[in-house]
């Protein structure tokens, strides 16, 4: 059986006061329409239906070949949102989804449950209801004596008696598509607002003597729909929240969960530890056994295991096993440690390697450059690489030291085993097993072989 979703993101969110689509606000740092995307991969069979309309062009280009996309131009309501699909989907498929893409907390197990009933039953039409205090400007659940759906009525036309009607529209819906093109057809105008209602199908389906499922859901988080910026800090809350609690649930310790910001996508290894006050975004993926935090800061980075980052920021970087950072050390793109590398206080990294069991001391700067095993960089070390037009490697060998405030003007080559002295600024490459000191710096000795 073909399922294919219709996702309706077509609105104009004026209320958000944004230049950006609204189904392109982040939540957990992705957009709410991602959220969306994932939730419906676990119910369908069918690449899904966007429905745009206002900031069409910027929503085209992120969904990319995610999803098939229609145009809503006039945008006349849910009901004509839902007929924009019609050309796609007529004969292609058996069930159609419809759900908002401006409701990222809606579950891919809630849709799966959803469309297991519409199987099961085979009615017109399965929707997901729930039961709350707040109607939040939901459509009220109209019942008939047996309990099964009658009519959705809006807030805005409910009676009083009507009002008092506490199971409440959600906006999923599981329909069968052979019925849904033809009934789509005969949603009437709305007197009111000359628009189109999906809602309005819940009758059409009564007056054509065929029943209406309605699933009760338990989590009313789910339901919550991002109309402003209020609601949007609500279920970016929520959302955090759930992204942690799955991370603890997975084996990672969180001593303060409510301070710790970790976006949808991160992978978390067994027994990290994760410090307060620790923000992890984008495509990072930490293995097992690592501390991280407090007050540190990782985005796009790859951490292996048992590593340590005190109060520091990483910004596409990687770590190999072992590796204790901070704290303050920042590691920009391309910076890559090595197994059991230290990197101490004030310390920055870019475009470079570390090899194995570097020591890198405090307040030192490394950029395009290849570090050798075991080397050692003293305090204050800086690679002089930029020469106003461009950037120049800087090469260091094994079992090198290299003093405290070291200027190493790139480009240049530093041979294995040798050392510099404190404060020299090394010009001129530097063979194996040499001593150089001094501004510029000049070689004095050959070091003896141990």
């Amino acid at each position: 059986m073909k399922v294919t979703a219709v996702l309706l993101a077509a609105g104009q969110g004026t209320r958000m006061k944004s230049n950006l689509p609204k189904v392109l606000h982040p939540v957990a740092g992705k957009p709410m329409i991602w959220h969306a995307l994932e939730a419906i991969k676990q119910s369908t069979t069918e690449k899904p239906v966007v429905v745009v309309g206002h900031g069409a062009e910027q929503a085209i280009e992120y969904l990319g070949d995610s999803a098939q996309t229609v145009m809503q131009e006039p945008q006349l309501g849910t009901g004509h949102a839902v007929m924009q699909a019609e050309s796609l989907l007529k004969g292609n498929t058996d069930l159609v989804v419809v759900c908002y893409a401006d409701m990222p907390l809606l579950r891919g197990e809630t849709l799966q449950k959803l469309t297991d009933l519409q199987r099961a039953n085979q009615c017109a039409i399965s929707m997901l209801t729930v039961v709350a205090d707040d109607p939040r400007g939901f459509g009220r659940i109209v019942r008939n004596e047996d309990g099964g759906v009658q009519a959705i009525v809006e807030d805005y036309v409910a009676t009083p008696e009507q009002k008092l009607i506490k199971e409440l529209n959600v906006g999923g819906y599981c329909f069968d598509a052979n019925w849904l093109w033809g009934a789509l057809g005969r949603i009437p105008k709305n007197p009111k607002k000359g628009e189109y209602y999906l809602t309005d199908l819940i009758e059409i389906a009564v007056s054509d003597g065929l029943s209406v499922q309605a699933m009760v859901m338990d989590d009313i988080q789910e339901t919550i729909g991002v109309n402003t910026r209020v609601h949007l800090a609500e279920v970016e809350s929520a959302m955090r929240a759930r992204v942690n609690q799955q991370h603890m649930l997975n084996g990672v310790t969180m001593i303060d969960p409510a301070s710790t910001y970790i976006e949808a996508g991160v992978t978390i290894g067994k027994d990290t530890v994760v410090m307060p006050n620790t923000y992890i975004h984008g495509k990072t993926e930490i293995g097992e056994a690592n501390v991280i935090g407090p007050n540190s800061i990782i985005r796009d980075s790859k951490i292996g295991a048992r590593c340590k980052v005190f109060s520091s920021v990483m910004e596409g970087a990687v770590l190999d096993d072992d590796v204790d950072i901070g704290p303050f050390a920042r590691l920009r793109k391309g910076a890559h440690l090595g197994n059991h590398v230290h990197m101490g206080n004030f310390g920055e990294v870019k475009d470079s390697y570390l090899a194995d069991g570097v020591k890198m001391g405090h307040f030192s700067y490394i950029g395009n450059a290849q570090i050798g095993a075991n080397t050692n960089i003293g305090a204050g070390t800086i690679t002089c690489n930029y020469d106003g037009e461009k950037k120049h490697p800087t090469e260091i060998g094994e079992n090198v030291f290299i003093g405290s405030d070291t200027m190493l003007v790139a480009p240049l080559k530093i041979g294995r085993n040798s050392r510099t002295g404190a404060g020299a600024v090394v010009t001129k490459n530097v063979p194996d097993d040499t001593l150089v000191v001094g501004m510029p710096a000049r070689a004095i000795k050959k070091i003896a072989k141990s």
